[in-house]
């Protein structure tokens, strides 16, 4: 059992995934707890919810953003490259900021110049203000496990579905920021580019290969949202239709020869995973390089933030 301890009104304890919400009880001196038998091998997001606002847990050094806190069973092993950021501390963003006015609307794209491979990361805003993802990456390069890179952060869409769904967006990057990055500076080899997404963005990096074999031929993808498919109710939404959704269907009997894909999921989302391995055999099938890993957590960016790094060197040890 893990005590979770809140010195406030009441609260109830919420996790990114895997585990109900916990009601919290006051003890005699006015602490609010609560007991969690854990399952093994998790790492978790959570926060307290206290009169209707989220708070990380003081108690907690691992902050993951201003409201929330990282737990880790203990039969896990810490995360190489990620520090320790306190709830408090406010991340320093790259420099190097672009206006991307185009037509997918006005963007502000952020870059860390590093060297002469770009990795891509879908949902930037999460890998800057919430995930060091620059301090993991330099601390990856820095220990000789990856080559330097330039890491160009796209911001979350405010439709995630709409825009990750759509090849839209992957025509607009190659026709309208590839050239805006250039003229910043920020040359874009596409034999060297990686792209890195997770859920939705993870099916959205992953379709881009198949949509733009010429812009995009190395993909991370954590816990890809590989169930999507456009004919299933909801817009496509739901995990109880065909395995692999429409990219299975689109993988059966094609080459996939210059794609060279790295694929994670949690290994505590099941419903995810015969989404998952249907794409992954369908992919190595069709003569992709492929490279499949399941990490200790949830459907979480705390679990996929460790597999980000290692897989994206993987993406580039072959440069």
């Amino acid at each position: 059992m893990t005590l979770f301890e809140w010195r406030g009104g009441p609260a109830t304890l919420r996790f990114e995934s895997v585990l109900e919400p916990v009601e919290l009880q006051r003890r005699d001196d006015g602490v609010w707890f609560a007991e969690v038998e854990m399952p093994a091998r998790l790492r978790v997001t959570y926060h307290f919810l206290s009169e209707g606002e989220e708070h990380a847990d003081p108690l907690n050094p691992a902050g993951a953003g201003p409201n929330r806190s990282i737990f880790s069973t203990p039969d896990l092993e810490p995360q190489p490259h990620w520090p320790v950021v306190g709830p408090d501390e406010v991340l320093d963003v790259p420099p190097l900021r672009i206006r991307w006015n185009g037509t997918l609307g006005r963007k502000t794209v952020r870059v860390h110049q590093g060297g002469e491979p770009v990795v891509l990361l879908l949902d930037g805003d999460d890998w800057m203000y919430v995930h060091p993802a620059v301090a993991a990456f330099e601390s990856a390069v820095k220990n000789g496990e990856m080559p330097p890179a330039t890491l160009v952060f796209l911001p979350t869409p405010r439709d995630r579905a709409a825009e990750y769904s759509n090849p839209a967006l992957w025509q607009a990057i190659r026709d309208e920021l590839l050239p805006l990055l250039a003229s910043n500076g920020v040359t874009v080899d596409p034999a060297q580019l990686v792209v890195a997404g997770q859920s939705l963005g993870g099916l959205s990096a992953f379709q881009a290969a198949l949509d733009f074999p010429d812009l995009v031929s190395r993909v991370a993808c954590q816990s890809g949202s590989f169930w999507w498919a456009r004919d299933l109710p909801g817009h496509g939404i739901s995990l109880d239709g065909p395995a692999g959704g429409d990219t299975a269907a689109r993988l059966s009997g094609a080459d996939r020869s210059g794609l060279r894909v790295a694929f994670d999921v949690g290994e505590h989302e099941p419903k995810m995973h015969r989404h998952c391995e249907a794409v992954e055999e369908l992919a190595s099938a069709a003569g992709a390089t492929v490279r499949v890993n399941r990490s200790p957590a949830g459907h979480d960016r705390v679990g996929w933030r460790h597999a980000l790094v290692r897989d994206v060197a993987w993406l580039l040890s072959d440069l």
